[in-house]
């Protein structure tokens, strides 16, 4: 694969900010959110309405991060950039590589992904006398570059987009006098392994609505812990695919770094039951 493919359009998105005299920073701590596997602003499993970076209604922001997720038999990286205009659309673009040389030796599976969000209605943070949450739309284009194994054990193709509709939820002293975040996204996907087996299989090739949620509470204004959960179709009759899950704690040093560790549990991989391990994103928000 020809990663100046990938590079460009990180270059687009680059000078595409540069031209923006409107640089984002004045929305509150902690709402910029972390940087997900496929680029797009929320969790690390999971899409959140929020648009990524601290740029408001008047504002660009964005974020740029990298994330390792290791487990027993696998690694995953994946990097990328995220670009919210005027708190109302993010663009992303990320690339990610799995690692699945335990299955085949020296096999690595790669990925672009390109998403787009758009926030439909509400605040989830502003809104406080609200009991709507904020909610946006979104959708995620994958192409997968290594498609000899997939399409082996049954893919149908090798780029599909996922659709979904994200809620977020903000309650300032929510718990204890602790701020509490909820999010419930509900994605249109044929998508195995996030992609990285391929879209669409020989047990099904039909879309599925699938949920995934994530609750967050802030222990301080530098520091947040929680958990999330992202249900997955089953697509191939030579792999079983588990829902993802895992429970974090993100560190916010300042307004602009953002580090996030969590214990993953990623059930069964390609045949490789039992995947647990480590998950670590550093993000760069403004």
């Amino acid at each position: 694969m020809d990663n100046n493919k990938f590079h460009f359009p990180i270059l687009v998105f680059v000078l595409g900010l540069a031209s923006f005299p409107a640089f984002g920073g004045d929305r509150l701590l902690v709402t910029g959110g972390a940087q997900q596997l496929e680029g797009q602003g929320g969790g690390g499993l999971v899409p959140w309405a929020l648009i990524a970076g601290y740029g408001t209604r008047d504002q660009v922001g964005g974020s740029a991060f990298a994330t390792r997720v290791e487990t027993q038999d696998f690694k995953t990286d994946s990097y990328g950039i995220a670009m919210g205009l005027f708190d109302r659309l993010e663009l992303s673009v990320a690339k990610q590589a799995f690692d699945a040389s335990s299955v085949v030796p020296g096999l690595k599976l790669h990925m672009d992904t390109f998403g787009a969000k758009v926030k439909v209605f509400g605040d989830a943070l502003y809104e406080q006398d609200s009991p709507w949450p904020q909610v946006s739309l979104g959708a995620q284009y994958k192409k997968n570059h290594d498609m000899d194994v997939p399409r082996a054990v049954g893919a149908k193709r090798d780029s599909d987009t996922d659709l979904y509709v994200a809620a977020t939820k903000v309650w300032l002293g929510g718990a204890w006098g602790r701020n509490v975040v909820a999010n419930l996204t509900l994605r249109s996907t044929r998508a195995n392994q996030l992609g990285f087996l391929g879209f669409g299989g020989d047990a099904n090739d039909s879309r599925e609505l699938q949920a995934e949620g994530s609750v967050a509470v802030m222990l301080s204004d530098q520091v947040v812990v929680g958990a999330e959960y992202r249900a997955k179709p089953d697509n191939l009759s030579a792999f079983k695919e588990d829902a993802f899950s895992d429970a974090f704690v993100a560190w916010f040093p300042n307004k602009y770094v953002a580090i996030t560790a969590a214990y993953a549990n990623l059930g069964s991989v390609a045949g490789k039951g039992g995947q647990r391990g480590a998950y670590l994103s550093v993000q760069l928000t403004y």
